[in-house]
């Protein structure tokens, strides 16, 4: 049996987003995302960091500058031990063929993880602080989540019903349990 998935976006879900994020001076876990993260594990799902990093596709940064900073990012969560199982990123800017492009809402990075680990898609948990992030949860039949941290906010007003919106990783986590437990219905979260 294939285990089931949160699949969380890096910037401004699990780390403070600062504008494309080149020097790893600039990580900085949002409070609260560590313990989120164990929660998720200890409800035995395997944990994925699914991140579009179109400042490479841009030219703002390079590859070298993405992995000096994803090294951060781990040593950060190991320091508070915590380890996520994989992280996949897409390096393409945006206006590319969308049949093409790794570049979430594309199923691209979530297929490759779950072929990768052994993961089943449906039924898993998407996450993160843009439409794109949740999206695919639509499309490979899992829950989206969208948290209000890094741009969230701005991209709750007009979210489709069937996604679910909170504060932060921590409160998508409490959700996460509760729905795990049925003693919550899917649908979309009351307003703050």
């Amino acid at each position: 049996m294939r285990r089931r998935a949160v699949f969380a976006d890096r910037d401004g879900t699990i780390i403070e987003d600062r504008y494309y994020v080149a020097d790893p001076a600039d990580v900085a876990l949002i409070p609260g995302a560590t313990a989120a993260l164990r929660k998720m594990r200890e409800l035995g799902f395997a944990l994925v960091v699914v991140t579009n990093q179109s400042g490479i596709g841009r030219g703002l940064y390079t590859l070298a500058d993405y992995r000096s900073v994803a090294a951060e990012t781990e040593r950060q969560l190991a320091r508070a031990g915590m380890a996520v199982d994989a992280t996949y990123f897409c390096p393409d800017g945006p206006g590319g063929d969308p049949r093409r492009t790794c570049r979430k809402p594309s199923p691209v990075m979530y297929r490759k993880a779950a072929r990768d680990l052994e993961l089943e898609l449906s039924n898993s948990y998407f996450i993160g602080d843009k439409r794109s992030d949740v999206l695919p949860a639509r499309k490979l039949g899992g829950t989206g989540i969208l948290v209000r941290t890094g741009h969230g906010a701005m991209h709750a007003d007009g979210l489709d019903d069937d996604f679910r919106v909170v504060d932060d990783l921590a409160a998508a986590a409490e959700l996460i349990g509760r729905l795990e437990s049925g003693g919550e219905s899917p649908g979309r979260s009351p307003a703050p």
